[in-house]
């Protein structure tokens, strides 16, 4: 089997979906434009041969990279990114090489727009906060804003994140915001919900069936946090509602999913809202067909005892995994503890504008036997998640909030 997997470099952890992918028995080919010898020896491994590209955005150098393996190696049975910013690419790609495994080139527009999502959510009765498109007009907009009463969300219709994100809470504000801000017939605007983000989180089959399942808990306010540069933290949960779990699985059905890992994000609202549901209840927020963003694959086998990565790489090779909850992590110091069954994973970040009561050190520290991942976040993800991390392995809930607010803490 050949797999060609697009930027593999990136987050600096996908070497373990090449790794994993390779111990299968696939034949693993890297495209990305990172010079070969900034790659980790682990990814270095785990690759057969890698080819640079220029610029990764070039449609035709990449194009030319997927040829070259082509001829040398024969077809190509899997092109992917795992990543939310090529999955259009990697559409196109598949397309234009007959590579069938994968959502094609007329597919993607489904799972990247968030005006199309609601098209496959109300298919499958899922409820979801009403929304219009902008490109309707401003009058449009301000009737639909009428009904559902202030505030309101604005958003990109293709993004990933809060980034470029309005809260709008009066009719000044609409106006402003459609007068001031560039492109904007590229936006949605939504009716504004509150509560909990919780994601499903799940490798699924070829039969759009789950092979593992998680739930990732985020903040209500991660449109803040990123627009104003406030901390950040989150978890992995050690058990996720069956509620939350029919749901997803039932997102899945509506929107054909099929031999992937998937991020689909849902409010749990927070209080009762009418053609929604009751306080407690989940309400669709948006699907992402990929593996949630930065270390949460690492956060879910923590909290799981597991190997998402074989998971997903078993997935690939089998369609099917022997792999479940109960694997012993082999990464780090995790091999000195005695982890076993389900934990809370917990993440929080610290940002450099910021000066906080504890120093990295003392945490580090006070968390010596939890934590599992510590270190500086890439730039390019640090707007959104903060310069410095710590990642724990917690048995309770109270534990979480009490580190949280250790690491939080400011001077």
């Amino acid at each position: 089997m050949n797999f060609i997997f697009i930027s593999p470099h990136f987050p600096h952890t996908y070497w373990e979906f090449c790794e994993r992918l390779q111990r299968n028995g696939v034949r693993v080919l890297g495209i990305a434009d990172a010079p070969y010898d900034q790659l980790s020896a682990e990814l270095k491994s785990s690759l057969t041969e890698y080819y640079r590209v220029d610029n990764l955005e070039n449609y035709d150098q990449v194009y030319r990279a997927v040829a070259f393996f082509a001829f040398k190696y024969g077809k190509i049975d899997w092109i992917e990114s795992n990543n939310e910013y090529w999955l259009g690419q990697d559409a196109r790609l598949r397309t234009d090489f007959h590579v069938t495994t994968g959502l094609q080139a007329d597919e993607v527009q489904a799972v990247k727009e968030k005006s199309a999502m609601k098209k496959f959510f109300a298919k499958g009765g899922i409820p979801t906060a009403r929304q219009i498109q902008c490109v309707q007009g401003y009058y449009a907009v301000e009737a639909f804003v009428r009904d559902v009463g202030f505030p309101v969300i604005a958003k990109p219709n293709v993004g990933v994140g809060a980034g470029g994100t309005y809260k709008i809470a009066d009719f000044g504000e609409l106006s402003h915001f459609f007068e001031t801000v560039q492109n904007v017939a590229q936006y949605v605007v939504e009716e504004f919900i509150t509560g909990d983000i919780c994601s499903y989180d799940a490798v699924i089959d070829s039969h759009s069936k789950p092979l593992f399942e998680s739930m990732t808990v985020w903040p209500p306010s991660i449109m803040d946090i990123v627009n104003r540069q406030l901390d950040l933290s989150y978890y992995v949960a050690p058990v996720m509602p069956e509620s939350l779990r029919a749901l997803g699985r039932q997102t899945v059905e509506a929107f054909g999913v099929k031999s992937r890992f998937v991020h689909l994000e849902f409010f749990r609202l927070d209080c009762d809202r009418k053609g929604l549901g009751q306080k407690g209840d989940f309400v669709a927020l948006e699907v992402n067909m990929r593996p949630a963003g930065g270390y949460t694959p690492d956060m879910i086998n923590f909290a799981h005892s597991t190997d998402v990565y074989r998971i997903w790489a078993d997935m690939i090779a089998y369609d099917k995994s022997q792999t479940a909850a109960g694997y012993q992590h082999d990464r780090g110091n995790a091999l000195s503890l005695p982890w076993k069954d389900e934990y809370y994973c917990a993440f929080a970040s610290r940002r450099d504008i910021y000066s906080y009561r504890h120093s990295d050190a003392e945490v580090a520290e006070r968390y010596a036997r939890q934590m599992v991942m510590q270190e500086r976040m890439p730039e390019i993800l640090s707007g959104a998640m903060g310069q410095q991390m710590f990642t724990v392995r917690l048995k309770t809930y109270e534990e979480v909030e009490s580190f949280v607010a250790y690491v939080h803490e400011k001077a």
